[in-house]
Formats: C-alpha cells, sequence, structure tokens
C-alpha cells in the first residue's frame, strides 16, 4: 500500500500509537492491536559500518527489524510502503554517558558550619555519601520528553542513564529516547556500575582530595570483599548492592589522560577493567591508554580558538592551550588508528546541536566514516553488551534507526526521522513535493519573479520584482542576479512568506505577507497587502532552476599541525626525540664525590648505561660523547627531602586525624613544568610529602624528575615506603579559623594521644594478622603497622622542642625510630636526643617569622645538628625556593662557618641517607645511578650554573638546549596565534582567552580540593 506524504505521516502518529499500551495496564478505550508494519524502500541503508546497500528496502514489524536487502523484494502485505529515493538510513545512534530521565542529584542536609565526618543518610548506607552502590537508575528513571527530543534531533535513539553524582555511583539502565510509558524505553535494567573521583553532591569533608577519593575507593573494594565473605556482620546496603552485579560493564568518568591511568591503576589492582568516560586529550598518551586496555568514550566538545587580537591577552594563553586547540580534533582519529575501542559520548558539549558539526570535524581531522559510525553504533552497543538489540540493523534488533536526505557526513545533511522501537519522531520532515523552479509569482496587480534553488531538501528562494526584470532587461553588461534572498516556512504542503511592495510611495509599511498551498504547479493562496487588506496571489512554474550541485563529504584538513611533546609543554620532547642514555666522558672537571675521596681536581667520570662506570685521571672510551669539564664542576644532583611539586589535586587530606590511607604516589603529576625547572637548579629528585594537616598524613613518594615519562615511570624502584606525620599549630588547627573545632585534636595533649590511639590499634591489627583472625583489611591501619615493623618511616613535620621529644618517647615506646624530622627549628635545642634516638634532621637555611612557632629558628641550626653527629639535609618546601637549593646550602657555610663540602653533602648525600637511597644515588661513587650535574662555577655560588643535568645517565637538562626550546616556544606560539587570526576571519567561533591559574603547595595548603590542575585537565569550559 502506497501512501501520499501527508496521509503517511498522519497515520505514521495514529498507528504508531499502538506501542504505548502496556500489556499489564487496564485500556480505557478501544483496543489496536496493529503491527506498526513497514517498508522503506530505495534508500541507502548502513546496516552496519561496514555493510551499505544501494536502492535497498528496510522493513519493520512491531517495533523490530524483519529484513533488510537491497535490489527489489516482495513487500509482505499489509505494509505501509514508504518509497525514500534519494535518502538514507543509519541505525540510531547511542549514547553511553548521560543522566537522561533522573532527577536532579540533592545533597543531604548538613548539620550546622562544623565539619561533617558522616553521613547524614538515613539508613544502613555507607558511612560516606559519596559512595552510593545502591543507587539504581532503573527505580529512578522517567521519560523526559524534552531532552529525549534534543538527543533524537541529532541521531541519537538509545541512552545508557546513571546517577552522575558522586564516586561509587550505582547502577545504570540501558533505555530508549522514545516518549512512551517507562515500561515499554527500559531495555536493559542495572545494565553497568558508574565510578569517579568526584564526591559529588556529597557534604562530608572526607575526601578532599584526589588522593582521598582513591584510597576511600580502594577501601571500599576491600570492604565489599570483605562483607561477601562475613558469617556474622553489620548488615550494610550499600556494601550488598556493591557485590550485586559484579560482572556488569564497568564505567570510570575521568577529566584528562593522567586521571584516566590513575583509574586503570585501581582496576588492575581488584581485577576491574573499566572503561573510560576520557577527557579528550587521549591523543597524547595513546600507547599507556592502549596498554590500559580500556575502551574510551571520546568527548567531542573540541574548544574554540582563542581570541588574540589583543596582544596582551595572548600572553595569558599557555603554549599547552593553543596546542590543544590545534591538536583535539585528531583525537577520535589518533584513538582509532592506535587500535583502541572506542564510542563517541556528547558529554562536554554545552549545546548538542553542535553535535554533528563535531563529528564532521573529526572525519575532517583524520576520523574515517567506518571508525565514526562504528563509534556511534556498534561500539557502544557491544560496550553496554546489548548489541543483540541495538547498534545494527539485522533481523530482530530494535527498529531504532534515522532518516536522512543524504550522507550524514555532509554538511547540509539533515535527519528527517528518528525511529524509536518501531515508532516515528519527526525531526525535520522532508518536503512533499520537489519545488524547486523558476514561477512567476502574481500579488494583486503586482507581479515578481521567484527562483527556487539549491538542494531538494533545503531549497533557497530567490525573489526579484517586475521592475528589475525590465532593468536588466535592459542594460546588458549587467552582471546575472537570481535576486534577493528571502526567507519561507514549508510545513506539509503549506508555505508562508513576506515581500516588499513595488510601491515606494508608501514610506512607512510596504510589506506583503503570503501564505498558501504548494502543488506541483501551480501554487495560490491568500495575502494581506500593506495597508491591511486581504487579496489572492498566485505562481505559475515557468521554468526549471539550476540543479544544485551534489555536496561532497568535507574536506580532509590539510593544515600543518604541530608536533606532540612529552610531556606536553614547549620543554618536553617529541616522541622520536626523547632522550636516550649515552655513554659520556666528561673530562677534567673538578669532582665533588661526596665520598671519603672528598672534591677531586682535573678529574674525568665515565657515564656508561646509565651508571656511573669509572673515576680518575686520563680516562678514555671508544664512543664516547665528551664533554670538556676544564673550570667546571661536576657533582651528584641535588635531592630535595622535602617537596610538593609533581602533585596533582592538593597535598592534604586533612579531614580525619590519621589519613594514613592516602599515598602521593597515586596523584602523581608527571607533566608539571616545576620539575624541569628544577632540572635546570640541578635537582635530580624529591621526596614529594603529603601536607601537614593532620597528625598522621598520607604516604610519600620518592622519585627522580625524569622529565618526559609517565607518572609511575617517576618512582623510584623498590625505594623504603615513607609517611608523614606532623605536629604544632597545623594539627591541632589553630590557624584553621572559627569553624574548626569538631575534628579531634584541638591540642598538642590531644595530638600525642591520636598516636598512642593509633599505635595501640595498628598493633592489635597486627597480632590479629599473626594470629591468622578474619580481619577486615584496613588500609590506614596497615599502613601505620608497617612503621612498627619498620616497613614504613616516619618524616614529622616539626618545630617546638617539647613535641618533638614527646614524639620521640611515643615511637620509643612502641620500639621503632622516627626517620626524619622536617623544619625542625628547633632542633638546635634537642640535638642531643636526637642524636641518642637515631632521628635525622632537614631543615630550612634561614625561614623564619611566618608563624609563632618558629620564632625561636636561628640560621646555626642546621650547623649545630650537623656537629652533633646527626644527619642533616636542607629541603625546601616549595616550589621555587627548590630550584635553587644550592644556594640555600651555602647559607650554611655563610653562617655556621660550614665546610663547603659539608654544606654540599647537605643538598645531596645526606638527603639521600635519610631517603634511605644512598646506596644508588646521592654521590659520584663507580655503580650508583648516573645522577650527575654539570655546573659553570662552584656549585654553591650565587653565580654558577647548572648546564646539564644527567638522571640515570640521560641528559635531561641542557643549557644550550634549553634556549633553543624558548626560540622553539616562541615560534611555535606566532604560529598558532596566526593560525587563531585566521580561524576568527573566516569565521570561526571564538573563546576569550583564559589565564591558567598556578598554584605551588605547601604543606600547609589545607584545603586543595578546588584547585584545578589546568596543565592536565585541557577540556575545561570551551
Amino acid at each position: 500500500m502506497q501512501l501520499q506524504k501527508p496521509i503517511f505521516i498522519f497515520l505514521l502518529c495514529c498507528w504508531a500509537s499502538i506501542f504505548v499500551a502496556q500489556p499489564t495496564f487496564p485500556k480505557n478505550g478501544v483496543y489496536d492491536d496493529r503491527d506498526g508494519h513497514y517498508a522503506f524502500t530505495n534508500a541507502t541503508i548502513y546496516v552496519s559500518p561496514t555493510k551499505k546497500l544501494e536502492n535497498a528496502t528496510l522493513i519493520i514489524k512491531k517495533g523490530k527489524v524483519v529484513s533488510c536487502s537491497a535490489g527489489k523484494m516482495a513487500i509482505p502485505q499489509g505494509a505501509i510502503i514508504v518509497d525514500l529515493k534519494g535518502k538514507y538510513i543509519y541505525p540510531s545512534f547511542i549514547e553511553l554517558h548521560s543522566n537522561y530521565g533522573l532527577p536532579k542529584p540533592k545533597a543531604f542536609a548538613r548539620k550546622g558550619k562544623q565539619s561533617q565526618k558522616i553521613s547524614n543518610k538515613d539508613g544502613a548506607y555507607s558511612w560516606n555519601e559519596a559512595l552510593r552502590p545502591e543507587i539504581d537508575a532503573t527505580e529512578m528513571f522517567s521519560v523526559d520528553g524534552k531532552t529525549a527530543k534534543e538527543f533524537r534531533k541529532i541521531g541519537f535513539g538509545t541512552i545508557l542513564t546513571h546517577n552522575r553524582d558522586g564516586i561509587a555511583r550505582g547502577t545504570s539502565a540501558l533505555v530508549l529516547l522514545g516518549e512512551e510509558n517507562e515500561h515499554d524505553m527500559i531495555i536493559k535494567p542495572q545494565a553497568a556500575k558508574h565510578f569517579s573521583f568526584s564526591k559529588g553532591t556529597s557534604t562530608q569533608n572526607y575526601p578532599s582530595s584526589r588522593m582521598g577519593a582513591i584510597a576511600l575507593l580502594r577501601q571500599a573494594y576491600y570492604d565489599a570483599k570483605w562483607y561477601q565473605g562475613q558469617e556474622e556482620k553489620e548488615y550494610n546496603i550499600s556494601l550488598e548492592k556493591w557485590n550485586e552485579g559484579r560482572d556488569l560493564p564497568q564505567f570510570f568518568e575521568v577529566n584528562n589522560r593522567l586521571d584516566l591511568l590513575r583509574a586503570d591503576k585501581i582496576g588492575d589492582e581488584f581485577g576491574v577493567q573499566y572503561i573510560f568516560r576520557g577527557g579528550g586529550d587521549e591523543y597524547l598518551r595513546l600507547d599507556a591508554i592502549k596498554a590500559s586496555g580500556g575502551a574510551v568514550l571520546l568527548p567531542v566538545a573540541f574548544p574554540k580558538a582563542y581570541d588574540v587580537k589583543d596582544i596582551f591577552d595572548a600572553e595569558e594563553l599557555s603554549l599547552e592551550q593553543m596546542k590543544h586547540w590545534e591538536l583535539a580534533p585528531t583525537n577520535p582519529a589518533k584513538v582509532a588508528e592506535a587500535s583502541i575501542t572506542f564510542a563517541i559520548t556528547t558529554d562536554y558539549l554545552k549545546d548538542k546541536n553542535d553535535f554533528l558539526k563535531a563529528i564532521r570535524k573529526a572525519y575532517q581531522f583524520g576520523l574515517s566514516e567506518e571508525d565514526l559510525l562504528r563509534a556511534l553504533t556498534i561500539a557502544p552497543a557491544k560496550l553496554i553488551k546489548a548489541i543483540d538489540q541495538v547498534g545494527t540493523l539485522e533481523k530482530g534488533k530494535l527498529a531504532n534507526f534515522i532518516i536522512t536526505s543524504d550522507n550524514i557526513l555532509k554538511e547540509k545533511t539533515i535527519i528527517h526521522h528518528n525511529w524509536v522501537k518501531g515508532k516515528p519522531y519527526i525531526v525535520k520532515d522532508w518536503n512533499p513535493i520537489d519545488i524547486r523552479g523558476k514561477y512567476e509569482l502574481k500579488v494583486g496587480t503586482e507581479a515578481y519573479q521567484l527562483t527556487i534553488s539549491g538542494s531538494e531538501q533545503m531549497p533557497e528562494m530567490y525573489l526579484q520584482s517586475a521592475k528589475e526584470i525590465i532593468a536588466a532587461e535592459k542594460d546588458t553588461t549587467a552582471k546575472k542576479s537570481k535576486g534577493k534572498k528571502i526567507a519561507y516556512k514549508l510545513t506539509n504542503g503549506l508555505i508562508s512568506f513576506t515581500l516588499a511592495s513595488q510601491d515606494t510611495t508608501k514610506k512607512v509599511n510596504n510589506t506583503y505577507r503570503l501564505s498558501g498551498d504548494v502543488m506541483a504547479e501551480n501554487w495560490k493562496g491568500q495575502a494581506t497587502d500593506p495597508d491591511g487588506n486581504w487579496i489572492q496571489w498566485a505562481a505559475s512554474r515557468i521554468g526549471e532552476a539550476e540543479e544544485a550541485k551534489e555536496e561532497k563529504l568535507p574536506k580532509r584538513d590539510s593544515s600543518t599541525l604541530g608536533e606532540i611533546f612529552y610531556p606536553f609543554s614547549g620543554y618536553g620532547y617529541t616522541k622520536e626525540k626523547l632522550p636516550q642514555q649515552k655513554t659520556v666522558l666528561v673530562k677534567g672537571a673538578t669532582v665533588w664525590t661526596g665520598e671519603k675521596e672528598g672534591v677531586l681536581e682535573d678529574t674525568d667520570v665515565l657515564i656508561k648505561d646509565g651508571k656511573i662506570a669509572k673515576v680518575g685521571k686520563g680516562l678514555s672510551e671508544n664512543g664516547a660523547m665528551v664533554i670538556d669539564g676544564k673550570g667546571k664542576h661536576l657533582t651528584a644532583g641535588i635531592i630535595d627531602e622535602h617537596s610538593h611539586i609533581s602533585i596533582n589535586y592538593g597535598v592534604n587530606e586533612g579531614t580525619q586525624a590519621s589519613s594514613a590511607e592516602v599515598r602521593i604516589g597515586d596523584v602523581l603529576n608527571s607533566e608539571d613544568i616545576n620539575m624541569y625547572r628544577q632540572l635546570a637548579g640541578g635537582v635530580v629528585g624529591a621526596q614529594l610529602l603529603h601536607g601537614s594537616a593532620n597528625p598522621i598524613g598520607g604516604q610519600s613518594a620518592v622519585i627522580k624528575f625524569r622529565w618526559g615519562q609517565l607518572p609511575e615511570a617517576l618512582k623510584i624502584k623498590d625505594a623504603d615506603g615513607f609517611i608523614k606525620f606532623a605536629l604544632g599549630e597545623n594539627v591541632k588547627q589553630s590557624n584553621w579559623g572559627a569553624n574548626a573545632t569538631s575534628r579531634f585534636p584541638q591540642t598538642r595533649m590531644g595530638v600525642e594521644q591520636v598516636y598512642e590511639d593509633h599505635f595501640t590499634r595498628a598493633a592489635e591489627y597486627g597480632a590479629a594478622l599473626q594470629k591468622g583472625e578474619k580481619v577486615r583489611k584496613d588500609l590506614e591501619l596497615d599502613a601505620i603497622l608497617e612503621i612498627i615493623n619498620k616497613k614504613r618511616f616516619i618524616s614529622c613535620h616539626s618545630y617546638v622542642q617539647s613535641e618533638i621529644t614527646m614524639l620521640m618517647r611515643v615511637a620509643e615506646r612502641y620500639d621503632f625510630r622516627l626517620n626524619t624530622f622536617t623544619h625542625i627549628l628547633e632542633g638546635y635545642k634537642v640535638a642531643d636526643k636526637m642524636k641518642a634516638h637515631g632521628a635525622g634532621a632537614s631543615t630550612f637555611s634561614d625561614w623564619w617569622a611566618y608563624k609563632y612557632e618558629v620564632m625561636d629558628a636561628i640560621p646555626y641550626n642546621a650547623k649545630v645538628l650537623h656537629d652533633m653527629g646527626i644527619v642533616v639535609a636542607i629541603n625546601s618546601d616549595d616550589a621555587e625556593m627548590g630550584r635553587r637549593l644550592n644556594q640555600e646550602a651555602a647559607k650554611s657555610v655563610k653562617y655556621g662557618a660550614m665546610t663547603e663540602e659539608a654544606a654540599w653533602n647537605m643538598v645531596t648525600i645526606n638527603p639521600a641517607k635519610l631517603l634511605h637511597i644512598d646506596n644508588v644515588t646521592g654521590s659520584i661513587k663507580v655503580g650508583k645511578d648516573a645522577d650527575v650535574v654539570l655546573w659553570s662555577d662552584n656549585p654553591l655560588s650565587v653565580y654558577t650554573r647548572a648546564e646539564k643535568t644527567f638522571i640515570d645517565g640521560i641528559c635531561l637538562f641542557d643549557l644550550e638546549e634549553d634556549k633553543a626550546k624558548r626560540a622553539l616556544i616562541q615560534k611555535e606560539r606566532s604560529r598558532l596565534i596566526q593560525k587563531m587570526i585566521t580561524a576568527k576571519g573566516k569565521g570561526a567561533k571564538t573563546q576569550p582567552p583564559m589565564r591558567e591559574p598556578k598554584h605551588h603547595y605547601h604543606c600547609g595548603d589545607i584545603d586543595c580540593n578546588n584547585f584545578i590542575d589546568f596543565n592536565v585537565d585541557l577540556n575545561r569550559g570551551e
């Protein structure tokens, strides 16, 4: 049965309504059991990304695909035939990251202004509001017609929806984007589990940092495992639900490449392979992301160009921002080339209507049509384990498809219909007839010529008055014109438009308003003239318009793209030029060994295979790169015992008295420019410490500044574990403000009790483990037990002598020793006690007067401690000071008359000893790692410069190369600025330049949770 267009549309709307009825629901009226049987003929059909059929027929019935084949075929009796000649059919797209149809998350009521320790949620749920595994999207889902329409307009028919709130977000539901009863729209309840690093609307203080979120998530995994194995236990709804559906797909929302690797590390620990909602910067670390084994949902909200017309505004932009603007559109293509499974998500798009433009842009920047369609259909269907229902137009699957005017990649292509489970939703209907041509238009007594040209789907109307036509015929030299382009509205054969009267005597209102019927050859209707009188109008076809040129697929972008640097900084390296180990021979330098040999004049040092191979005079080595060291000084690289650089999202988890479970190693930032700056100051490694917000802080990371490597590669292999403790004003919260009065401790006496309590509990925990009892794994007590068992070592933030003595006595009661007192500005008062206890010291050279408890600091502190026989280091606790520790060491020569060698040892071998890595670094000795620096002068001089800094025999800073990099940065910035100016000139939308907020962490940064790490979160805003 072939139907005319207007009748067809009416019947579609009526007949498709039969799917609203629910078998279990009573019907108020007459039942209609028709099948919704349709045959779509003569279309180009993409059954799947790799199966394209020309002149094909799709048959559906009862909301499912019956068949799809090319060529002529018998149409089943009773099927409604829809002729789609010239049109395309695609499987509807699938979105896997949304909160569609779910209520907006609301925070639980917070009581008072004091810090909140335990969840305010009523019921037997998790202690922490950020853990919500019990949330079931299926139970909360409600059809949202307005949002569903927005998604259907851009081609989507299926969506995975979940509660986007919290760290553990519960289960999602796979639903259709129709507007029927929820019972029909849910096609896969409890479809997947979802996680993130964001605590969302939780009003609890914990976690306040990224490392805290990771620790909370790890502990929850362990708790769920413990809970499952207990016979007699507390009843916990959250843990019950956590353990349900462990075989479901697991999604993890991250914002950048480094967070993706952090999430994958959690997954590896617990045998879970996550599917990642990425940040759009995956192209920067493709090898590592591929090695994770996880699929990625790629956003296509590519950043706009920056408006750089103002030279000072342009200076606000970093090179990384500008390069990401240029390279972000290549991300989908790069991910595809790396053979990483991916789907495309609309997430990050401020306006969903930009989606089709975005995917076309991804195509222009290298993504193939096949990979694009796969990422929108088959890939998401497989990831959510629904390929048996959606993703292709194969027999038996849901009749979810879109009808388009042309190939979806073409700019002018229109989505006409979006069919969801066999029901049509009209997006922008096609015209019932082809209206293109030339028409003679008569409006009252006036005559015009209409020319309608362009594509059949988007014809354009041009108007010429009779006067203009006569004038053009007289002037044979005039350029031929189609006339003035005018807007019109055409809906189901009804047209309306306005035109200006030729009567120029009407000074105010000379507009005709027309409305009428459109037929194949003749149009007619009614109009109002400029005076408001009703008149008749008619149009007759007098000729054919020009044929529209067939639109081609978008041109591939052929512009020159900048190179990717590792790290993503102008001071990074291209993949091909990552520095490698070389055999290096430094000849004739003054060598500061840091060993009993002392300072050696006119000495050679051979570096080979990343190690110090030989030290002596007259050395030679075939194939070695020879460096003339005459007049220069070669030393071991500086080691900063106390630093907070290269850390993402905060250094403190100060929300509880003890945060021993958190690990700085979980949030290493291998992209931090401070690492490079400190290499330029001769620093080769550091202990990255938790802050001083609580008595028992988090676990340290001992790293080398391996610039260009990933976070895990920064860590020194097999290094002992350390942990931050703290004493004084910070931990008792005397400087936190009036509302910080609820967290224990509030006094220095309370601080001691925190230690006693935690060491006692950890000892009991350890005893239970030794007895083989079934004990809940406690990440916090695990770390504290390691201290008692001498497997983890304390670096303690300290100032006042009484507290320093107190903590040594506590440690002695539990039979372990404090490794290092850091800051230790009253150390000179208790140097004898520290020596007897066996503690080392890491101090400032001359910091004082920045708070009350440092009022007794003196510049001779390091010298007094050194003379007592204590291992002393000078540290920075500051990103800026860290790059001039050589000068900080020199201050003890000035103030304390310390020898130059002893002073230099305080920033090289002594911190290495305190960190238990002196067996591999910290001095120039055969067999140690080649972590060395070549200085232009005495390393303690304010005039000296680090000319070359080696780590593991790899030159990671070179003064001459640095100059070349600075020139390259200027050249690259200029190129990108000109490119953005050009883009704006061609009509590209722009955004204002944004300054990147920089934050240098210190011990006392109490709440760093709100700081954005702009060097890794490149997809902020636009």
